[in-house]
């Protein structure tokens, strides 16, 4: 309890009521204040702060796994191959190609988006339209390329008119970009934008600017929350708080190599 509640202050979520039931000993359950309805990355000036709920992972830390970039490579194309012509959920109805991801399988840093565009549904690539280009251009001016790093996304398919991924489909396609993870073992983890935040660290109701510029940590590899390449392009005032952010994430990487 202590470690969670130090966690949301971290956050910024200074106060908050909290319901203890019979259950109360196997996780925290924090009554929501007010209900969020903000269009996609659109967030940042306008969401109010609310609550969270704290989920338990039994599945052990990523990293822990030593395993060749062969190998990795050989996982990635079987997990590949496990999703197929995913029909698990509705949005499988309208998408052209699912975007799995791309880039180098021992990559030490990964990026996670939220959910292909139309470009990238055509193509079947993460960050391939305008937001990916601005994405490439940073990843750039930290001298590496989209080739060293690993770009996913935790929506594999894009849902109609861009609209928010919804929970059920969230839920259904977490499991992918959670064994994305577990397989590469990034040493560094950036999530662009708040659905990718919330769906990875199982967070709900926290905005990206209380979260970004502050390490978090899933399952051992440290987190660096930023906004939505895409949110950037609609407030480029901003691109220097993202700038920011990918330097933390940068000399964190460094330090670990060394």
């Amino acid at each position: 309890m202590i470690e969670a509640l130090e966690f949301y202050r971290a956050l910024g979520v200074d106060r908050v009521p909290v319901t203890l039931g019979p259950d109360s000993l196997r996780g925290i359950s924090i009554a929501p204040e007010t209900s969020v309805n903000a269009a996609r990355q659109t967030e940042p000036e306008t969401m109010p702060c609310c609550s969270v709920t704290v989920e338990v992972d039994p599945i052990a830390e990523a990293g822990t796994i030593r395993r060749s970039p062969e190998d990795k490579a050989k996982l990635l194309a079987e997990l590949r191959d496990d999703i197929g012509d995913c029909r698990r959920c509705k949005l499988s109805e309208q998408r052209t190609n699912i975007v799995f991801g791309y880039g180098n399988p021992d990559a030490g840093l990964m990026f996670i988006g939220e959910a292909p565009g139309e470009d990238e549904d055509i193509q079947g690539i993460p960050f391939v339209g305008k937001a990916g280009m601005l994405l490439t251009r940073m990843i750039e001016k930290m001298e590496l390329s989209r080739e060293s790093v690993y770009i996913a996304n935790v929506i594999k398919c894009r849902p109609p008119g861009n609209r928010e991924p919804e929970e059920d489909e969230l839920d259904t396609c977490r499991r992918f970009i959670e064994r994305q993870i577990d397989i590469i073992g990034p040493q560094v983890i950036m999530t662009l934008g708040r659905i990718a935040l919330q769906s990875l660290m199982r967070i709900r109701g926290i905005k990206i600017t209380q979260a970004r510029g502050k390490f978090l940590e899933y399952r051992g590899i440290p987190v660096m929350p930023t906004f939505h390449p895409a949110y950037l392009l609609r407030n480029p005032a901003d691109k220097w708080k993202t700038w920011s952010d990918a330097q933390k994430a940068l000399e964190k990487l460094n330090a670990i190599k060394t």
